[in-house]
């Protein structure tokens, strides 16, 4: 892509209009996508060439006075790998895709069912027996174009997690169940990435970011599902997790250190109360 050329495209293409920075060139999607089709780039490419020239997005203008300018392109031109598409996972996929986290990597092997109806946010009466990962693409694609996801329908092991991780700048642990996640986060240590992690059973769960070699919740919260299997998911739980899980994501990606980072914060909603604990 000729970003000189693409760039005097896109100010031809804007308008002035109110931003969180006061009055600036303002561009819309369809401007957007029309650049990126006729320049072969992808959407999430032109709108941070966009930002980094003063032009502002349409579609991202009511976040900006919490996500600043800079933030935005680090999130755009951010890679994130994630493992899971069902209660967490689906609303993280759905959050990432619409704060503009340019790709996104994720697998899911599972297929929807009824009893996903009461907190996946990807499920639908229209998607049961369908693989989420194909549902993420499709919920992803209609909600912004410009976000490169590739989701596959497998479940992984520990080689698996260790070739998903490659080349990203975050991993995402939105697995059910807690069989999985030692190997998880051995790979994410492996590979050098930050790995946020959350879980819940009922109306508590926690949420943690392991830096590479730290001690994880992997570490101590065994592979027993039986807490999450009697308590069951809410959906409030669900979203409340995945919600700060996904700050956490956006965290990183905009260079910020995260407060969380060697970490758990456990949340309990009956409380309500929040607490950290150092691990």
């Amino acid at each position: 892509m000729d970003e000189g050329d693409a760039l005097e495209v896109l100010r031809s293409g804007a308008v002035e209009d109110d931003t969180p920075d006061g009055r600036a060139p303002v561009v819309s999607h369809d401007v957007i996508s029309r650049i990126a089709l006729h320049f072969k780039a992808a959407g999430w490419q032109i709108e941070a060439l966009a930002l980094e020239n003063g032009i502002y997005p349409r579609r991202y203008l009511r976040s900006m006075n919490g996500i600043g300018r800079s933030e935005q392109v680090g999130m755009l031109r951010g890679r994130v790998s994630q493992v899971g598409l069902g209660g967490l996972g689906g609303l993280m996929v759905e959050t990432l895709a619409r704060s503009g986290v340019g790709r996104i990597r994720a697998v899911d092997g599972d297929v929807f069912e009824e009893s996903n109806l009461n907190r996946q946010a990807l499920s639908g009466m229209n998607v049961l027996g369908r693989p989420k990962a194909e549902a993420a693409v499709e919920r992803c694609r209609s909600i912004n174009p410009s976000v490169e996801l590739s989701a596959e329908a497998a479940f992984l092991d520990r080689a698996g997690f260790l070739k998903l991780l490659e080349d990203c700048d975050v991993a995402v642990d939105a697995l059910g169940g807690l069989r999985d996640r030692p190997a998880l986060q051995e790979a994410a240590s492996e590979r050098g990435v930050p790995l946020v992690t959350g879980a819940l059973a009922g109306w508590t769960g926690y949420v943690g970011v392991v830096m590479p070699g730290q001690l994880g919740p992997g570490d101590i919260m065994g592979t027993d599902d039986s807490a999450e299997d009697s308590l069951g998911c809410p959906a409030p739980t669900v979203n409340l997790v995945s919600s700060i899980m996904a700050r956490e994501v956006m965290r990183i990606l905009t260079g910020k250190e995260s407060p969380l980072a060697g970490r758990m914060l456990i949340i309990d909603m009956n409380g309500p109360t929040f607490e950290t604990v150092s691990l």
